[in-house]
């Protein structure tokens, strides 16, 4: 793993650890302040016609509260996340992570579960010193 590799595992590490925590500044911390948040409905879609905008261009105090929402509304099962690739741009100043997730939540009220499986592409920009998320696909089934 070169040096800029491990720089690129490390915020996905942080957002592991966000989700596994529960920690909604952790998770805040990760984004860059241009990104937005398209998601396919199931893991199948790989079309991206039938992809929804969960979140639009970031906003802090609106992000912060719809995350804090999904974790006062649900308990975590489990969080498994493999990297199993990453790249990065010649100029050493974008990259991706390739990541299968497997991320379970139940609803603590109803009970019903909502699964976060598959694999994600997660675009990465350095931002000063930092490297932050500026965009990423959905999971999806392959």
């Amino acid at each position: 793993m070169t040096p800029v590799e491990a720089q690129i595992r490390a915020p996905v590490d942080r957002e592991t650890r966000a989700w596994d925590t529960q920690d909604v500044e952790l998770l805040i911390s990760c984004f860059h302040p241009a990104m937005v948040w398209p998601w396919p409905p199931t893991p199948q879609s790989h079309d991206p016609m039938t992809w929804v905008m969960v979140l639009g261009r970031f906003d802090y105090e609106r992000w912060k509260r719809s995350w804090q929402e999904l974790f006062d509304a649900h308990a975590l099962v489990h969080n498994r996340r493999e990297i199993r690739k990453i790249v990065v741009s010649r100029e050493g100043d974008g990259a991706f992570a390739v990541v299968d997730i497997d991320t379970l939540w139940r609803h603590t009220q109803t009970g019903v579960e909502q699964n976060w499986k598959g694999r994600t592409c997660k675009v990465y920009t350095q931002v000063g010193t930092q490297w932050k998320m500026i965009a990423q696909t959905g999971a999806l089934e392959y």
